[in-house]
């Protein structure tokens, strides 16, 4: 049944004009094209999200948090167990020691912990250094603080490029994001890239949020490189995570920062009046849950199997191949199909992927101020084998 047409009601009061404060931005094409594939009942590899269960232990560690009695607020830091797990955590992965009192928050999700990052240290007029592609939400955030975006783009093969990151440094820098592992080209920055980093910030008071929410995606024996792990950065970055990625709950929306405790103590300025506090029994089951390390130890190789299986898959039709080391998303150029589509930009190839072919990807052309086109798709394989297979035998028609 078709939804009803809202039409405006001529005698009602009208409703007071607004002046934008993100006048540029829409519906974000990751709710679009997850709204075509709902349409098409195509198979969705667009939106970067699991379609299989967590570990039931740590839905039996929820239950028990519930049954206990923890459903009021907890400290607006988060609950001390969790901010100790996550201490002993990050000192064995990384060597270094954060204090759960005043360097560790625990935030609803890490898209509030980035904006509340930024917000807690951009002042209007500041620049922030991003690295396009990016995530969407970076600028927005950005420009709602009243700061100035300076786009500096990766490499053509998505690494970093550190003289173009060094020529945008001026003096109106106030911060700069990085993103490793990278959504959406799935690479990972190496311990020389975050050397170089180090030496072009030392001299500097740019302040460094890194977003590493896929921490624990990294493939073929690599390390991640967390910030936390360099003296220099450390010193100056506020490091976000997520649980939500990490253990297959994105719709729990619960992440982390660690910071030094100055960088905190402003960050929680703006946490305390942004969401105050986060959900009380999910925190508790998580602290309980992280005493075993195996769940996230153990995903590099979960992961790896999937994206080698979907490769594998892929290899078989004339999509181009690009390299991931990390995150859970493939991406591929689409310019050597055999199909007259092959010429059509990205957005509008994404959408008669997902009508014609039946599988829902997200154009690369989204994550990039200019829009700029490449042929460049994403694909994410956080998916159970039975749908990558019926999305694969889908795509073997390319």
């Amino acid at each position: 049944m078709p939804a009803t047409e809202l039409r405006p009601d001529p005698a009602a009061p009208p409703t007071p004009a607004v002046r934008s404060r993100l006048p540029a931005v829409g519906t974000t094409i990751f709710t679009v094209m997850s709204a075509l594939a709902n349409e098409c009942a195509a198979v969705n590899l667009g939106q970067g999200f699991p379609d299989f269960d967590c570990d039931p232990r740590l839905l039996d560690a929820v239950e028990a948090a519930l049954r206990a009695g923890h459903n009021q607020y907890p400290p607006m830091p988060g609950v001390p167990a969790l901010r100790q797990a996550l201490a002993r955590k990050t000192e064995a992965l990384y060597g270094r020691r954060y204090d759960p009192e005043h360097e560790i928050t625990v935030t609803a999700g890490a898209t509030q912990a980035i904006f509340s990052a930024i917000l807690a240290v951009v002042q209007p007029g500041d620049e922030v250094i991003v690295l396009e592609p990016c995530y969407d939400s970076y600028v927005p955030n950005i420009e709602l603080a009243g700061g100035v975006a300076v786009r500096v783009p990766l490499r053509a093969d998505f690494g970093p490029d550190l003289d173009a990151i060094a020529a945008a440094i001026g003096p109106r820098t106030r911060a700069m994001l990085i993103n490793s592992p990278h959504n959406p080209s799935g690479r990972v920055w190496q311990r020389a890239d975050m050397l170089r980093l180090q030496e072009l910030l030392a001299p500097t008071e740019v302040i460094l949020i890194s977003d590493e929410v896929y921490e624990h995606m990294v493939f073929d024996g690599q390390l991640h490189q967390s910030a936390a792990r360099f003296a220099g950065l450390a010193a100056r970055a506020l490091v976000v995570s997520s649980f939500g990625k990490t253990f297959h709950v994105t719709g729990w929306k619960v992440g982390s920062v660690l910071a030094p405790a100055p960088l905190m103590a402003e960050f929680r300025k703006v946490h305390q009046f942004n969401v105050f506090t986060v959900n009380t029994p999910m925190q508790h089951a998580l602290a309980a849950y992280l005493a075993d390390p195996a769940p996230y130890l153990q995903l590099p190789d979960f992961y790896a199997a999937k994206r080698d299986r979907f490769r594998a898959g892929l290899a078989r039709t004339r999509f181009e191949l690009l390299p991931c080391e990390g995150t859970y998303f493939q991406c591929v150029r689409y310019a050597h199909l055999a199909v007259p589509e092959r010429d059509l930009p990205e957005t509008e190839f994404c959408r008669w992927l997902t009508r014609e072919i039946g599988v829902a990807a997200i154009p690369l052309s989204a994550f990039y101020g200019d829009g700029r086109e490449q042929r460049l798709i994403r694909f994410c394989f956080a998916k159970r084998e039975a749908t990558l297979e019926a999305a694969l035998l889908r795509l073997a028609r390319l």
